[in-house]
This record gives C-alpha cells, structure tokens and sequence, in this order.
C-alpha cells in the first residue's frame, strides 16, 4: 500500500470527486446550543447558517480530538500503509493541526503532519495532489512536499457581508472588524500565512463580487489554474462567479468546481460568503 493520505473535514472536496482519491477526513466538530455534531456527518451548513440568524443561539466550532487521528492512523497502518502524510487547516484558524501532531508524536515518524495555511479548497487541492503523488508509489518524503508544495500554489479570496462573525470567533482582529464595518463597506479577505487579513474594500455587494473575479485573475499568474468556488446557501451566485471566472481565464482553466462550505467555516464567516480558491499548476 503506498503512503496513505489524510485531511480534515474543512477541505470541502467536490461531491463529484468522492470516491476517485484514497483520501481519508478526520471531521470536525460544530456546536449549537450545547448541541455538537460533526462536521458532514451530523450537521449541515444550512443549520448553522438557521442558528447564526437566530437571537440567543450559540454556535462554536472544537477540533478533533488527538484520540480520533491516532484510531484513523492505526487503522491505515495496520491496513498495510507504509506511511501517512497528514495535511489540515491552518494552525491560526484551528487547533486541528496542533491535535494531529499530539497524535503523530504519539505513532511516531511514520506519520507526517502538514500545515496547509488554509482552508477549504486551498487545503483541497493540496490534499488531492498528496493523494496522487501518493497513488504512483512516492515516499513519505515526497508525498509531504507535495502537500506543502501546493498549499504554497493556491490562493484563497472570499467575500462576506459582514465580519462580525469572523470576529466573534477570534478569526480576525477587532481593528480589522471595525475597518470593515465603521464605514459601511463590504469587505474581501484573503488568507496570508495561514491568517485571515482584508484585502480590499468596497461600496456594494455587486462590486464585491466583480472585484473577487479581477483578483482571482490576477492571483492566477500567466500558466495553467484550477479554481474552486465555494458558496454559503448561494448556488446561483457561485454559478455567476465561476462563469465569470472562467470567461477571463480562458483555455488557461482546467478544472472549475463549486461546493457549498461546510458546518465549520459557515459558523465563522456567516451567511452570503462568496469564496474564489486559485490553484496555479506546476510547470
């Protein structure tokens, strides 16, 4: 069996990619009124976008606990893999790396940990690129660079309406917030070393959008790209963002998906997030 490849559930692959890549999702936890459930399996975004525009309702997020990395561990390694390779969220945005390294430490070198210093497709792509360099037989080594080679390849832009829910999650810092908010425009993010940090600002939610289109373009350099569109209860809009996407980028587009994030990152962003996740193909 080659080096096995694992993630977590804020990677939001495409539905259409189940079950083409060996690729195992240690999920996360979300809370709702003392309520927890795991990230797709036992709640749904569309229940904690209901909870956040609901008064008196507290919505949390927990990582995985070490425990259920070193079960998901053990079991690909008493299955025959040679290695693993375990690429997450970034450690500014979760705990989730900290808590697969606890368990890495407890297995031993056999098991890799990467910091994807991102999220959802950002931390996709990555894991997808693990998978396949894992698929044609490469070493631990090799598989690891993979995975921190194209986590280095992606960009990841997203607008949202407000940011007072990154706020209240310790996502983004309070004077950050209140640039976003004090003058009434919205607000487009990208993420920087694994933080979450304004990249621009405008007036209305239409010039939103166009802007994360010219700024998906410009982050896709001159060569070949994949983009992800992810979207909030908003499929239509995702549909118009990666049209227009696609439009600009030409035969230089290989794959465009859209997928709906999930429990986790709806908790901290909110309700009418647009996101644009550009991977820039090697060579």
């Amino acid at each position: 069996m080659p080096v096995a490849v694992v993630t977590d559930s804020t990677a939001y692959l495409p539905a259409e990619l189940s079950g083409t890549y060996d690729l195992t999702v240690v999920p996360l936890t979300v809370v709702v009124n003392g309520a927890e459930g795991l990230e797709g399996e036992e709640i749904s975004p569309a229940e904690v976008a209901r909870a956040l525009g609901a008064r008196r309702v507290a919505v949390s997020t927990s990582r995985p606990a070490p425990h259920q990395f070193v079960q998901a561990y053990r079991r690909l390694l008493d299955a025959g893999a040679d290695g693993i390779v375990s690429v997450h969220i970034s450690a500014r945005l979760s705990g989730t790396f900290e808590a697969a390294e606890l368990a890495a430490a407890e297995i031993g070198p056999q098991v890799a940990v990467v910091d994807s210093q991102t999220t959802g497709m950002g931390l996709g792509f990555a894991a997808l690129a693990a998978t396949t360099v894992a698929a044609k037989g490469a070493t631990l080594a090799e598989v690891r660079r993979a995975a921190a080679d194209h986590s280095a390849q992606v960009s990841t832009l997203f607008y949202v309406d407000t940011l007072e829910f990154l706020r209240r999650g310790g996502r983004i810092g309070a004077a950050s917030a209140l640039l976003g908010t004090a003058l009434s425009v919205k607000p487009i993010l990208h993420v920087v070393d694994g933080s979450i940090v304004v990249r621009d600002k405008v007036r209305t939610a239409g010039r939103a959008l166009a802007r994360l289109v010219d700024l998906a373009v410009e982050a896709s350099g001159t060569g070949d790209v994949d983009i992800a569109v992810h979207h909030l209860g908003a499929p239509d809009r995702a549909a118009a963002l990666a049209d227009a996407v696609t439009m600009r980028l030409g035969d230089r587009l290989r794959d465009c998906y859209i997928t709906e994030i999930g429990a986790v990152v709806a908790a901290h962003v909110g309700p009418g997030v647009a996101a644009v996740v550009v991977h820039r193909r090697a060579g």
